[in-house]
């Protein structure tokens, strides 16, 4: 697949926050990110992330990246 191709990578990020009952303003505040820059991950619309913000997402969420997003 050519790079210029949209990605199909989905994020489970508004599931994960329910599941734990957290808000996006808390976990932007837990794992030192903003507001808008969570929003754009879990509205589909990041086209990269940092690793150490993935490990600091997955701590607070005690969750595995595979539970945080899957390919369509």
């Amino acid at each position: 697949m050519p790079v210029e191709q949209p990605h199909r990578v989905v994020c489970h990020l508004d599931d994960l926050l329910q599941d734990r009952g957290m808000t996006l303003a808390a976990l932007a505040e837990a794992v030192g990110v903003t507001v808008v820059n969570l929003s754009v991950l879990k509205n589909n619309r990041a086209k990269a992330i940092r690793f150490s913000t993935l490990t600091a997402i997955c701590e607070v969420l005690h969750c595995q990246a595979g539970e945080l997003f899957s390919v369509e």
